[in-house]
């Protein structure tokens, strides 16, 4: 009878930790879910569009982008947490048509920004920023 009760337990603790694992997951979806319709609604970009962009125009050579494999480069600071950040660029107050605007044409903000004016449309820097502002 022990040995029963035993597995008994064993099996209600693991379908707790089931279930409470699945809440977890919930939670972590549905909050990534709310952080891309928010950086949707402040950029009017499509961050699903973002991960071509990036690799088109070189972004991952100097930067660190989460979820771009071989996103890696050192040259430029990691675009890790964006949506916490008070500046973009050291320069500008972080906002959203900022963050466009720094994408297209940096030296808007600072002459001497490292940063490469590409040659990005507006449009894709929207795209850019919405899966920044998401991650």
């Amino acid at each position: 009878m022990q040995i029963a009760d035993a597995r008994l337990s064993y099996v209600m603790a693991a379908l707790v930790l089931a279930f409470v694992s699945i809440g977890v997951a919930a939670n972590f979806v549905k909050d990534r879910e709310r952080r891309q319709a928010v950086a949707i609604a402040m950029t009017s970009g499509d961050p699903r569009r973002a991960p071509v962009i990036f690799r088109r125009y070189g972004c991952a050579g100097c930067h660190v982008i989460p979820g771009v494999p071989g996103a890696d480069g050192k040259v430029g600071g990691p675009l890790t947490d964006l949506r916490q950040r008070v500046y973009i660029g050291g320069v500008a107050n972080n906002t959203s048509e900022n963050l466009v605007q720094w994408i297209v044409f940096p030296q808007r903000f600072s002459a001497n920004s490292a940063m490469a004016a590409t040659g990005i449309s507006e449009v894709e820097a929207r795209d850019l920023a919405a899966y920044l502002y998401a991650q």
